[in-house]
């Protein structure tokens, strides 16, 4: 039987198959089609604009752009609208929305008729959302990003959000700026159309989107304000109309090796904290498991080549003035999987056998001399972790990189909020600070493991501490920071029996993070433990209820592949 395409497919079920399609094309015809174009396949346009969603103001000419590409390749485009996440504009945490978006995007390509789909989305949580979205719905489907901001001015300094808005934050914090400086830098920052100007979390997403091959080769760091990223747009639209003529789905383009692929990359960028959590949420939807042992092993093989902010002096208008993801990968050839296949079906050796055209070695290092020998992430283990956390070595301190401190415990955001600027916290530049109760059931885990340095001590000059949560850090931070701790809190890890005056140890060295109390007394604490009251009704009651930990990308339980109804998800271990 020959499968029914464009608007012949997915018909609504009113029990008559032919009063179906005769009904769907008369209420096409409302939308001044032609008969010609009804015939033709679909490809549906996942878009995603919003006001209030800075990242996406280009959405408009990148959906016409897209649309023309698919004309001109002979099939019909169809935009649709799905939620958008616009990182800053949402309460308590864009991540608490992130499945939704999800949920949003693989039941849309699902119930509409479409051959193919592109997904246009930028900001943070976008990028990952449409990807798990397009992994459970298997429908051809290819990535197009919004693109990163260009650079504004402050004084003759060069300025991108938002490694520099915590930078001038941090020396407001300090006293070294007063008011009117720091309005003046606000409105300096982010200048342009598009996603963070360094190597944040929308850049190193959309970095991992082209390495596991879901977008076109060239395509994740043209710059949004850029001509050419009108030309990517228009690419992608005929590259979708390619997959319905040769079906690619996303099943057999993000698969184990491209997954340790784009792991490699985002060793090699230093990017973002977040993708960990991100990438092990796609994986999860096709039955691939991360595991903190193999990520180690990754980035202790692969070095940093990327010199960008927040861990080096670039931004994104660089690397792809540099030569972008290609020159990466060309570094990275001999740790690569080359027998992946992207979406239009080239494998990733064919693709680097390419020449390059030019490398600007000030941003993109050789393998030989990199700017750093090892990658930017390892996962740490230890009795307070002991389903592991996450460190990005290459933003922090090395000096701090062997500590033992004194425990200064937040119980929650609420207590940070209060107490973190009081004159009289009991509080030593050694010491070490921890919160509680802000991963993913407790808080939806929000971007605040980037604890700020308490204003007594940003005052005295200290720059830097160790701090510790199972919350996220946004991918333009900075600092010796351990994120993701797992179990959280809120359900009753033992990160909760940490009280202040105890002694913690980090060890980047053994990829360990431990409190150095006896563990009977640790369980005799944990046993009077009481877990928090969670929402009772609505969308946040479903994810207080669903929701996993960070290890398995803080997805729902029930959108993993081949859920079982118990939690026991068919996976593999890469």
């Amino acid at each position: 039987m020959t499968k029914r395409q464009g608007l012949a497919s997915g018909l609504t079920n009113y029990g008559d198959q032919d009063f179906a399609i005769y009904l769907r094309r008369s209420f096409a015809r409302s939308m001044g089609l032609s008969k010609a174009m009804l015939q033709k396949p679909i490809v549906g346009i996942a878009m995603t604009p919003s006001g209030f969603n800075n990242c996406h103001r280009t959405m408009p000419e990148l959906v016409e752009a897209v649309s023309r590409g698919v004309l001109a390749s002979g099939a019909l485009p169809r935009p649709f609208p799905t939620t958008s996440l616009g990182e800053v504009f949402l309460n308590p945490t864009s991540m608490v929305y992130r499945n939704l978006m999800a949920m949003d995007t693989e039941e849309m390509i699902r119930a509409q008729p479409m051959d193919a789909v592109v997904l246009i989305g930028g900001c943070d949580k976008t990028v990952p959302a449409q990807l798990m979205g397009a992994a459970s719905a298997d429908v051809p489907a290819i990535q197009l990003v919004t693109g990163p901001m260009s650079t504004g001015r402050y004084r003759g300094e060069r300025l991108g959000a938002c490694t520099d808005c915590r930078r001038f934050w941090a020396r407001f914090r300090a006293g070294e700026l007063e008011r009117n400086e720091i309005d003046d830098v606000e409105g300096r920052l982010a200048t342009t159309a598009g996603t963070c100007a360094v190597m944040g979390t929308a850049s190193t997403m959309a970095v991992i989107a082209e390495v596991l091959g879901m977008s076109l080769p060239g395509t994740s760091a043209i710059p949004a304000v850029h001509a050419d990223r009108l030309v990517a747009a228009e690419a992608t639209g005929a590259a979708a109309v390619a997959l319905i003529q040769k079906p690619i789905t996303p099943s057999q383009v993000m698969t184990e090796k491209s997954v340790e692929n784009a792991i490699r990359i985002l060793m090699a960028v230093s990017g973002s904290t977040n993708a960990v959590v991100h990438l092990a949420a796609i994986a999860g939807r096709l039955g691939i498991r991360m595991s903190g042992k193999r990520l180690n092993e990754i980035s202790d093989q692969t070095p940093v080549l990327v010199d960008l902010k927040p861990v080096g002096e670039g931004y994104m208008e660089d690397f792809h003035a540099a030569g972008g993801v290609g020159a990466v990968l060309r570094e990275l050839k001999p740790l690569l999987h080359l027998d992946t296949i992207d979406v239009e079906g080239i494998t990733l050796g064919e693709r680097l056998e390419q020449p390059q055209d030019w490398i600007d070695r000030r941003v993109i290092r050789p393998f030989e001399d990199p700017v750093s020998p090892l990658g930017g992430l390892i996962a740490l283990e230890g009795n307070i972790a002991p389903d592991g956390a996450i460190f990005k070595r290459a933003a922090a301190t090395p000096e701090l990189f062997e500590t033992e401190g004194r425990a200064v415990v937040f119980k929650d955001l609420a207590d940070l909020a209060a107490r973190v600027d009081d004159p009289d916290l009991d509080i030593a530049a050694g010491d070490i600070m921890v919160l509680q109760n802000a991963g993913p059931v407790a808080a939806g885990m929000p971007e605040a493991g980037y604890l700020p340095i308490p204003k007594k001590l940003a005052k005295k000059g200290v720059q830097d501490i160790v701090r510790i949560s199972d919350a996220r850090m946004s991918g333009t931070a900075f600092g010796t920071i351990i994120l993701h701790v797992s179990p959280e809190a809120a359900i009753g890890g033992p990160l909760a029996a940490v009280q202040t005056g105890d002694r913690l140890r980090l060890s980047v060295a053994d990829r360990r993070i431990d409190l150095l109390v006896d563990e009977a007394e640790i369980a005799r604490r944990m046993a009077a433990f009481v877990p928090r009251q969670q929402p009772a009704r609505g969308y946040r009651a479903l994810y207080a209820r669903t929701v996993l930990q960070a290890p398995d990308g803080c997805d729902f339980d029930f959108l993993q592949h081949e859920y079982m109804g118990d939690g026991d998800k068919a996976q593999r271990s890469t």
